[in-house]
């Protein structure tokens, strides 16, 4: 041990770190084993804080971008990469462990903390995530967003070496041991991390204010292990500036979680335009309503995303429902669909006896039934006594389902390219379906935009194809919601309406989108704009594509 008088051997900079500091067991405030306790709980917190800012990048990079498995990807990997950089560099501060250290986690606390409002502002205010990331360096939010994984994963990477020289100045044990101990509270910490996230601060929080929280514990317990067990390691300036330093950040912390109502009104109003009536979270997705009152059209967003709009829905679910129930139609099953739009469809035609909605997310269903807007949209379609609901995963629903049950299965969910939804455009989603249709019974499935992803929809006719079904591709356009006057979503979300609607209808044999000469009068829909889709979408075919599988997804 160096004695308090003994010459301090030369380091840099010299006005970090107190006399004696680095070259010696620390001079703790507390007993050696007490003080190993300290750093490796610190650890264990950090490590969760840590895992906490990973999930966030990658959940919000999900949402607004959709194609979770891409997101996840490149975000994991940037960081990882990144933390063996920061591996590297914290090498140079082990001489100055404590006060390195104390940087770091200050740091990280205000990057990781402010990371999910800074990328959401950008989302809101530009509406540029669109395209793909060959693209990236012309798109400015997913440079943020790689910017972000690899700051974070730099300075999560620049924690381990210094804990490392941290725990062994309280007690010099072997390198093995030491390995050990750290690496168990750090894995130990990052389970609490990943599961404090979906369970706790997603649903009571929500994403920002979580974050924020995160960042806030990550500052105090990063700040109170230096300042408070390696206090005497610092000079009196570097103790000042780490405690102005974590201040400042808990203070840019805590700003951010009193404005964050403020500041999500504010994107929501660059998003959607000024009328936004209704915005909820359900689980993890945010719901919007827009407009629907002194006649401005409504418009339903999921997670940023258009998915009804009151401009032309009429176009697409007719497109949607009215082919498919040329035929037996007596029982109707309804993948997805919670906003009964489609069971509207149905229920115009006579001769239908039960209609079953497998909807996705209870509270889409809620609004549709209680929201005057979307329940005047709908005619009050869940109200009708033949309409039964279940909130369930659609591919459970058919796997519990009785053979040959009913006569008409419209799949009405999101596209698929959305990783979420990926399954249910799988071979075996459809060979699913083939089991409960009824003979002569039909499938009709939405599958995506023709015109701008011709091969996604192209994927989807040959997987239902694959499952033993005969198919009819068709489509019908839908003109740019960009187009439409009056108030409503912001620019940047209009250009991101679809330009057009595919379709397949499918049967054991050979099926013909026709309108039912005996059943009702849809509104936009006709037997010539009908024929003209099917024209057009089979001129955009793509052959020889493989379907996509469960373990070989294709979108």
């Amino acid at each position: 041990m160096i004695e308090p008088h003994a010459p301090a051997p030369p380091r840099s900079p010299a006005s970090w770190s107190a006399p004696g500091g680095p070259d010696g067991p620390a001079r703790l405030p507390v007993r050696p084993g007490t003080g190993r306790f300290l750093v490796l709980a610190g650890a264990f917190v950090c490590a969760a804080c840590g895992l906490v800012y990973e999930l966030e990048l990658v959940a919000l990079a999900s949402y607004l971008m959709g194609d979770s498995v891409t997101q996840a990807s490149v975000v994991l990997s940037v960081m990882v990469f990144a933390m063996g950089i920061g591996s590297l560099a914290a090498k140079r501060l082990r001489g100055l462990a404590a006060a390195g250290f104390g940087a770091v986690e200050a740091t990280l606390a205000l990057v990781g903390g402010c990371s999910a409002m800074a990328l959401y502002a950008v989302f809101a205010w530009t509406g540029d995530w669109g395209g793909g990331w060959g693209g990236m360096w012309a798109n400015g939010p997913r440079c943020l967003l790689v910017a972000f994984s690899l700051a974070i994963g730099l300075l999560i990477g620049a924690e381990v070496p210094l804990l490392m020289e941290l725990i062994q100045r309280v007690r010099r044990q072997d390198a093995g041991g030491a390995v050990a101990d750290l690496f168990a509270a750090d894995y130990v910490g990052a389970l609490v991390g990943g599961l404090a996230f979906p369970f706790l601060l997603l649903p009571f929080f929500g994403q920002l204010t979580g974050t924020l929280l995160t960042g806030a514990v990550n500052a105090v317990v990063g700040g109170a292990l230096v300042l408070g067990l390696f206090r005497r390691d610092l000079t009196r300036r570097a103790r000042w500036l780490l405690l102005i330093g974590n201040g400042l950040v808990l203070a840019v912390l805590a700003s951010a979680a009193v404005l964050v109502d403020d500041f999500e009104r504010a994107a929501r109003q660059a998003m959607y335009g000024e009328d936004v009536r209704v915005a909820l979270r359900t689980g993890v997705k945010e719901v919007v309503l827009a407009g629907g009152t002194d006649g401005r059209p409504l418009d339903l967003y999921v997670d940023g995303r258009l998915r009804v709009s009151g401009r032309d829905e009429p176009r697409f679910h007719e497109a949607l429902v009215h082919p498919a129930m040329t035929g037996p139609h007596a029982r109707v099953l309804i993948l997805g669909g919670g906003d009964g739009l489609a069971v509207r469809e149905v229920l115009r035609h006579s001769g239908v006896d039960r209609v079953d909605v497998v909807g996705l997310d209870a509270e889409v269903v809620r609004l549709a039934r209680t929201d005057p807007a979307l329940s005047a949209l709908n005619e009050h379609a869940f109200g009708d006594p033949r309409v039964r609901v279940t909130t369930a995963d659609p591919f459970g629903r058919l796997r519990g389902a009785d053979p040959e049950t009913y006569d008409v299965v419209v799949s009405d969910l999101p596209d698929p390219g959305i990783t979420a939804s990926t399954k249910l455009y799988s071979q075996e989603f459809y060979g699913l379906a083939r089991r409960v249709l009824a003979p002569g019974g039909r499938l009709v499935v939405h599958a995506g935009p023709v015109a701008d992803d011709p091969r996604v929809y192209w994927t989807v006719e040959a997987t239902v194809r694959a499952a033993g079904l005969r198919t009819a591709p068709y489509g019908t356009g839908s003109p740019r919601a960009a187009s439409a006057a009056g108030p409503g979503p912001a620019p940047a979300e209009r250009s991101r309406a679809p330009r057009d609607r595919g379709f397949v209808l499918a049967a054991r044999t050979d099926p013909r989108p026709r309108l039912d000469p005996d059943g009702p009068r849809p509104s936009v829909l006709t037997e010539a704009s009908l024929a003209a889709g099917e024209r057009a979408t089979r001129r955009t075919r793509i052959g020889d594509l493989p379907a996509s599988t469960l373990v070989h997804p294709r979108y």
